[in-house]
């Protein structure tokens, strides 16, 4: 079953459960999916799987910079709701490397690769990308790659 097919499924059953956060988190997603597809017709007929993910990627960190916002504002209330949104989407993403592992990967393909500088980032986050898309925090990579390499 595909990761589309997965969220139509869990959406149909927050409907016959009448969960209302899951549904109204789960129509976000349908939303965004559906977006993405109107955006890339003529040029793929399908969306992969892949590119669910790094689209539900980009939706747990609009969650998260809105509750960076909200934590200013003092509002607790809209942050309440920006973490269980964060819960509903990332049960369709894989589990997350920890920093340790993040590390590793990216200082092992740093000396597999000979990069030297942060001239090599770009070379680096697009290896990283292809190779870990949805299993690892890009946010992360970058700060740990600039630290790595800008040394």
């Amino acid at each position: 079953m595909s990761l589309k097919d997965e969220i139509e499924s869990n959406y149909n059953n927050s409907i016959k459960e009448k969960d209302s956060n899951s549904i109204n988190t789960l129509r976000l997603i349908k939303s965004a999916i559906k977006d993405k597809e109107i955006s890339l017709r003529g040029k793929r007929d399908v969306l992969t799987d892949s590119d669910v993910l790094s689209l539900l990627q980009s939706l747990v960190k609009q969650r998260k910079d809105s509750i960076e916002a909200f934590e200013k504002a003092n509002r607790n209330d809209l942050i309440e709701n920006e973490l269980n949104e964060i819960k509903v989407i990332e049960k369709f993403l894989p589990k997350q490397m920890d920093e340790d592992e993040t590390n590793l990967i990216i200082k092992n393909i740093i000396s597999e690769n000979h990069f030297t500088s942060l001239k090599d980032m770009g070379a680096l986050m697009k290896i990283i990308k292809d190779k870990y898309t949805g299993k690892i925090d890009m946010g992360l990579v970058g700060k740990i790659a600039k630290s790595l390499l800008g040394n």
